[in-house]
């Protein structure tokens, strides 16, 4: 396993860290895929063993489930001081108008029950899920400031916003001396590409990490276009996130596939292996469903693409309508 700082942070990650979305009661939230903590449990063991020391989550994952599992499994097979715990805070937790978004009472409420959850008494990294336009930015960053200094949390981050947004809100942290946000968290993969318009040109500028979730767009670059995966057709999210341009994103896919058949290796190793090589993205955050599949992404980090490949995955890219918001 490979280790590097995240941004501009004296925080150390693992070069991949582990998604927690599969992780929960079937039967909370939803997805109805995700494993339950037994199967999860060994999951993260085996995260633990292979060096990634960087696992994400969030509370409406399964529900707050999600986290449960984790704070489980880390207490059993690794030591707090040896793990970065991520999650994050926005979606809705209770019904109600207070029941979800970045105000104070939703954030203040919402850290100490993801704590209790995860049995820690500090999140090394603590990530606005979504932007809440509801809510004044200046109410959310001291909120989050607060819980700094309070020591709940030691870093904060942001997830899946556009890039004025949080160019907005760094700019707010360094007027006030609020502590700034180090991480990124965003949708990237060879095709969905364009968080490389705005957003890494300001996370490179500005010396943040950039944590890439969906490296393998839930799937569909890890094998054949037309295979099923355990996620394809069974949530809106996956036709949301890629229905509109099937026909262009197969020939994407379909490149993986020379380039993985090439270099003897596997399509996710081809697929994780093209994110790393971003300069600006310090991990991809892979979700995985079997040890083996597992195991397998992180043979990416042994794997160097040729100038060829590189062209060859580059090829039938074309502009994309930005979705995840």
């Amino acid at each position: 396993m490979r280790y590097a700082k995240l941004g501009n942070s004296g925080l150390t990650v693992s070069a991949l860290g582990l998604g927690c979305l599969s992780f929960g009661d079937p039967h909370r939230g939803n997805h109805d895929w995700t494993l339950r903590e037994d199967e999860s449990k060994l999951l993260i063991r085996r995260a633990v063993e292979l060096g990634i020391n960087l696992f994400d989550t969030a509370n409406v994952y399964s529900a707050g489930d999600s986290e449960r599992i984790l704070g489980v499994a880390l207490a059993e097979y690794a030591r707090r001081e040896e793990v970065v715990i991520a999650t994050k805070v926005h979606g809705e937790m209770s019904r109600g108008p207070n029941g979800w978004g970045l105000s104070r009472k939703h954030i203040l409420w919402q850290v100490d029950q993801s704590l209790r959850r995860l049995g820690t008494d500090y999140i090394d990294l603590y990530q606005i899920h979504r932007w809440d336009g509801t809510t004044p930015l200046e109410e959310t960053l001291s909120t989050l400031d607060q819980l700094v200094r309070d020591g709940k949390v030691r870093y904060i981050g942001a997830s899946t916003t556009y890039a004025w947004q949080f160019a907005r809100a760094l700019c707010l942290q360094q007027e006030h001396g609020w502590t700034p946000f180090i991480t990124m968290q965003d949708h990237y993969n060879l095709i969905y590409r364009e968080e490389e318009r705005e957003m890494y040109p300001l996370c490179e500028d500005q010396g943040i990490g950039v944590l890439a979730y969906c490296p393998l767009a839930r799937g569909r670059l890890s094998r054949p276009w037309d295979e099923p995966s355990r996620h394809r057709g069974r949530d809106a999210l996956d036709d949301r996130l890629y229905g509109a341009y099937e026909s262009t994103d197969r020939l994407v896919s379909d490149a993986v596939g020379e380039v993985a058949q090439a270099h003897g290796t596997s399509r996710a190793q081809v697929a994780i292996a093209w994110v790393m090589a971003h300069p600006v993205v310090t991990a991809p955050l892979v979700g995985a469903t079997r040890v083996g599949h597992l195991e397998d992404d992180v043979g990416a980090l042994d794997m160097q693409l040729t100038s060829e490949d590189l062209a060859l995955l580059d090829e039938h890219y074309i502009p994309h309508g930005v979705v995840g918001f």
